[in-house]
């Protein structure tokens, strides 16, 4: 049976920047979307991040410092209760929908180390699999297509609804509504295994990396790097 006809575990983060190893978490949400469109499952959560909210973060998620500090949760709670709640969508053999997976499992990854607690992959004995990354497969499937790559853009080439950009639930759930129809619409991707769409998302990421870098490279930073793991960027302390 094709994974496009079972359920989907969709995750999202805002953020308070962009560098994984930094950066902290604002706001999260993983759901559950069924075959039939129904989301019979929904966890949100607003983090107190224990450090003020860049303007430009806010400017994008719309939470401010002031408004996390008042009605966010601590931090560490919400982490270990974000983390079990994807390790447990994936123990059960769900994949997991992140788009640009390496930023947010990354990132929640380093949130786990900062304050002691079990992160996905610990729980789960190996890095977090299966994975769908829409922005991953997208690049591999239309690899020429010009233009952005955002979900909003992905939504918009899809045609899936994104009436709340920058919201984690609203991103989470167009996240996977985008992945389906990537599938039916792709349809070696649809047929392919979950085992064998993770494997193929690994290696077609280092190689959209790869290029990305040369291309930088002749263009702008003669050292550029871009990192090629997915869907985890190892730490390296």
């Amino acid at each position: 049976m094709s994974w496009l006809s079972g359920t989907l575990t969709a995750f999202d983060l805002e953020t308070t920047g962009t560098d994984v190893e930094s950066d902290r978490i604002v706001a999260a949400a993983v759901v559950r979307l069924e075959a039939d469109g129904s989301l019979p499952e929904e966890r949100t959560w607003l983090l107190d991040p224990g450090v003020a909210i860049p303007e430009e973060a806010s400017a994008i998620h719309g939470i401010s410092t002031e408004r996390a500090r008042e009605h966010g949760l601590p931090a560490a709670p919400a982490i270990e209760e974000i983390a079990g709640a994807v390790a447990e969508g994936l123990r059960s053999g769900t994949p997991l929908v992140v788009m640009n997976a390496r930023y947010d499992l990354s990132l929640l990854d380093r949130e786990c180390r900062r304050y002691g607690i079990a992160s996905v992959s610990e729980r789960l004995g190996a890095d977090p699999s299966p994975v769908i990354d829409p922005l991953v497969l997208d690049k591999h499937v239309d690899k020429y297509r010009r233009g952005k790559r955002t979900l909003n853009a992905l939504c918009t080439h899809y045609g899936v609804p994104l009436d709340d950009a920058h919201d984690a639930r609203a991103d989470a759930v167009a996240a996977a509504r985008v992945v389906r129809r990537m599938g039916e619409k792709h349809q070696p991707i649809g047929a392919t295994s979950l085992e064998d769409l993770h494997s193929l998302q690994v290696h077609a990421a280092a190689e959209q990396s790869l290029s990305l870098q040369a291309y930088l490279r002749r263009t702008a930073d003669p050292a550029a790097v871009v990192e090629p793991a997915w869907p985890l960027i190892p730490y390296r302390g």
